[in-house]
């Protein structure tokens, strides 16, 4: 089956408005043909490698919609909307949901208390969906996540204010393999981490790669798309058979989100 990706285009995304996480500055310029050539140099590598991207049309003054890892959790033909914290962000739900919706997914509403966004902060390794939470997301989503969906999800508390979702710093790989910066996580959550992935699988990141946001990456198949990063890590990466491929995504950093961010893998 060949892999769904769905995207919005950067549009509007011309300045940092508002601030709610560490990466955003208020009055922070953006630079929209850069981020237009980024996301655009993304979405062509994401179809070289042999994905479909699936996009829908920019809003404007919703500059984050160009983060569609937010938009919602996908399982099979499920998509649970998300349920933004912030009130700058809750604008984009209906948008989601109504693109969602018109692909075909059948729409699950989270409980009006209930912050969750999704696969910000919910990923998929195999059949378990490791979720994040604290900073964004309620850990009370997660026990009804598992119902809802009847899988087992495993909790990972995020205490770096900088790795606000776990999507910032947590990237399964095909084949049971995973990229994570131990640092970001409790001890609990890396002991979780170190039980589930043998250590032939892991590969840590450092804190300078981290905060190249390394761990927000895109993997197609045995294919890594990522910010510029370290040639340590990209060694890494080749010695457990993944090819990278980088590009400047510095202009999505400003306001904290960089390539994984910026895509939504619907099947």
């Amino acid at each position: 089956m060949t892999n769904k990706i769905f995207m919005c285009p950067p549009d509007y995304f011309y300045s940092i408005n508002y601030e709610i996480n560490p990466w955003m500055t208020k009055g922070t310029q953006c630079n929209n043909e850069a981020a237009i050539k980024t996301w655009d140099n993304l979405k062509n590598q994401i179809t070289e490698l042999g994905a479909e991207v699936l996009t829908m049309q920019a809003q404007p003054d919703l500059p984050d919609i160009v983060f569609t890892a937010n938009a919602a959790l996908i399982h099979k033909n499920t998509a649970v909307v998300s349920r933004f914290r912030y009130a700058e962000r809750q604008p984009e739900e209906k948008f989601y949901a109504e693109w969602l919706k018109a692909q075909g997914f059948k729409l699950e509403i989270l409980p009006e208390d209930m912050f969750f966004e999704g696969a910000g902060d919910a990923l998929f390794s195999g059949d378990t969906l490791y979720a994040g939470y604290v900073p964004r997301t309620d850990i009370s989503s997660h026990t009804y996540l598992s119902s809802l969906l009847g899988i087992k999800t495993i909790s990972m508390e995020l205490v770096n204010k900088s790795y606000y979702h776990l999507d910032t710093c947590f990237c399964p790989l095909s084949d049971g393999y995973l990229m994570y910066y131990p640092d970001a996580f409790d001890e609990y959550a890396n002991q979780i981490i170190e039980k589930n992935f043998p250590e032939e699988k892991r590969i840590p990141v450092t804190a300078e790669e981290a905060a190249k946001f390394s761990c927000n990456a895109v993997n197609v198949g045995r294919n890594v798309i990522m910010n510029v990063t370290t040639a340590r890590l990209k060694n890494a990466l080749d010695e457990k058979g993944f090819k990278s491929f980088e590009f400047d995504f510095t202009e999505f950093m400003k306001a904290g989100g960089s390539a994984k961010c910026l895509t939504l893998k619907l099947c």
